[in-house]
């Protein structure tokens, strides 16, 4: 069990909006979609109601820094059964990477690999209080583009293990190092300014009002006064 998991939910019952494509950019075909995920019939292009509306206005305070740029969204909600694929889908690239058989792991071999794919992935857990947080439509991944829905290099791609951590670059003094830093600053500065809370592990991941955020707002306070108010849905 990760540390956030264990904050209390207090479910709001706020539906899921649509993204609205007009106003954000849709990484299409969805990327997992691509990968044979099956969404059942759903789109991973919604959000919580209110989690919706911060996005409008974290967008706003990115385009008074930099007026023509914009979020592409690459996945914002994502049923457990997708969110199953992609651990199952992570863990068989990694054997392919390191040439490994799985009918034949040690117990060290399959312990590492299963905490490389957890590094990544929330565990695709059913219980109703420990629920993925994509699984709650409060959490989203997303890069920044410009006006032409090109996407910015910011230093790696999202689900990339290498240069996921949010200040990889930021000790690298070299300009392409620093630009890609930059970006990934005012990712962060114009979603936080919203009510978000960045990943601690991934530049690309944010979420508002599920148990990973409130954990990192108690976090910050010192205090326990944060609670969920998204569960799974």
């Amino acid at each position: 069990m990760k540390p956030y998991q264990q904050i209390p939910i207090n479910e709001c019952g706020e539906p899921l909006w649509p993204i609205p494509p007009e106003q954000f950019f849709l990484e299409l075909p969805p990327p997992y979609a691509k990968l044979g995920a099956d969404y059942g019939g759903k789109s991973p292009f919604y959000l919580r109601q209110g989690v919706l509306s911060a996005l409008h206005l974290a967008q706003v305070h990115l385009q008074q820094l930099h007026p023509y740029w914009r979020f592409k969204i690459f996945d914002a909600y994502r049923p457990v059964a997708v969110q199953q694929f992609m651990v199952d889908y992570t863990f068989a690239s990694l054997l392919q990477t390191h040439q490994l058989d799985r009918a034949n792991l040690t117990p060290a071999q399959a312990q590492a690999l299963w905490e490389q794919v957890f590094q990544l992935w929330a565990p695709p857990s059913r219980d109703r209080q420990t629920p993925p947080p994509h699984s709650t439509g409060s959490a989203i991944d997303l890069t920044l583009c410009d006006a032409n829905g090109n996407s910015l290099d910011l230093g790696s791609a999202i689900d990339e293990f290498q240069g996921a951590a949010p200040d990889y670059y930021a000790n690298n003094p070299d300009l392409k190092s620093q630009t890609y830093h930059h970006r990934r600053q005012v990712l962060n500065q114009s979603l936080q300014s919203a009510g978000f809370r960045r990943h601690p592990g991934e530049w690309w991941h944010f979420s508002l009002g599920d148990q990973l955020w409130a954990w990192q707002r108690n976090q910050e306070t010192g205090s326990t006064q944060f609670n969920a108010r998204y569960g799974g849905i």
